[in-house]
């Protein structure tokens, strides 16, 4: 059987001086080609670093409670051609949930588990802020924070809290109204500390067991020194004021509206913008709408909000909805914390 040859297709055509020349489609066709696909590689290539850049923290800053629950700030470059974003969080027991847009207006959120879906509205950035309790544990008298950070960030201990352990060097650290303010690099973080009358130096430590157990052994006499004294300070404490706790709980009990002194008395350790608030509500009958509060202090949305949650955590305040607005009252049946 005669094989048949299939001719690659070209065009032959013969020249003025009797020479043959030949053309073939697929030759022009990959000239063609080969400069746009390079092309789009090129476009492909500088497009990738702009997407990737997007969702990257530009600030964030978290500060510990007392109670060990954790307020977490961050600003994030986002797509202003996306229509949503999603943010994973550091948790999924979240509370006090506040999106902001460039602009300042409030961004619609939806939080489910561990992340966030924001509605952008044609922002490039994006302020978060909310409060989770994920980060902090506690075993016996020592708080342990832990935290895989995306990027570099500050980190703002309660008052009174004495670092006795670390995993990594701080950048930097200041203190800020005599509290102790670090500043960490990206990737798992470990902070132990405790809560004592005396501030004990910062002690780095090498995440490895037997530096662990070397790290407790040198500090174990000053931390055992610092909880003895504040334990026996706060038994005599409680051997004088029972009487007097009880005179002011059962004040507290009778009045229909409890006075700002009587509040600050059983709550010394509020802060003082706090308290001006709350002298606010009181010296207002007791109650006051949160857009007054804001109108009174010159306060932000968000600002205002996580001050009323504060006195709303440390049972000082409740929150109520009347028409559609946050009501602010002072606690009738307040009684002081252990």
């Amino acid at each position: 059987m005669n094989q048949q040859i299939v001719p690659i297709h070209r065009k032959e055509s013969l020249g003025e001086d009797g020479m043959l020349f030949v053309r073939t489609d697929s030759i022009f066709d990959t000239m063609v080609k080969i400069p746009l696909l390079v092309a789009s590689m090129i476009i492909v290539a500088a497009v990738m670093p702009i997407q990737s850049s997007f969702s990257s923290p530009r600030v964030l800053d978290l500060i510990i409670y007392p109670d060990g629950s954790t307020h977490v700030s961050t600003e994030i470059d986002v797509d202003p051609l996306a229509t949503d974003y999603e943010l994973d969080l550091f948790g999924s027991t979240i509370d006090n949930f506040v999106a902001v847009g460039e602009n300042g207006f409030l961004l619609t959120t939806d939080v489910i588990g561990n992340s966030a879906l924001i509605e952008t509205f044609g922002s490039s950035a994006i302020t978060v802020e909310y409060d989770i309790h994920d980060l902090v544990s506690k075993q016996g008298r020592v708080w342990t924070f832990s935290l895989d950070a995306p990027s570099d960030f500050t980190l703002l201990l309660p008052k009174n809290s004495a670092i006795v352990g670390m995993t990594k060097l701080p950048i930097n650290m200041e203190i800020i109204n005599d509290q102790d303010q670090l500043t960490l690099s990206s990737g798992d973080t470990e902070i132990d500390y405790l809560f004592s009358t005396i501030t004990n130096p910062i002690i780095p430590v090498d995440p490895t067991p037997q530096s662990d157990y070397l790290m407790y052994a040198t500090i174990g006499g000053v931390v055992a020194a610092a909880v003895t004294g504040a334990i026996i300070i706060r038994a005599k404490q409680k051997t004088v004021k029972p009487i007097q706790d009880q005179q002011l709980t059962q004040t507290i009990q009778k009045n229909e509206t409890i006075d700002a002194e009587t509040i600050f008395k059983l709550k010394p350790d509020i802060r003082e913008d706090d308290k001006e608030i709350v002298k606010f509500i009181s010296d207002n009958g007791g109650q006051a709408l949160e857009s007054e509060l804001r109108k009174k202090f010159l306060q932000p949305r968000t600002t205002m909000w996580r001050a009323v949650k504060r006195l709303e955590r440390t049972g000082i305040i409740e929150i109520q909805k009347k028409d559609l607005q946050n009501l602010v009252k002072l606690r009738k049946n307040m009684e002081e914390e252990e």
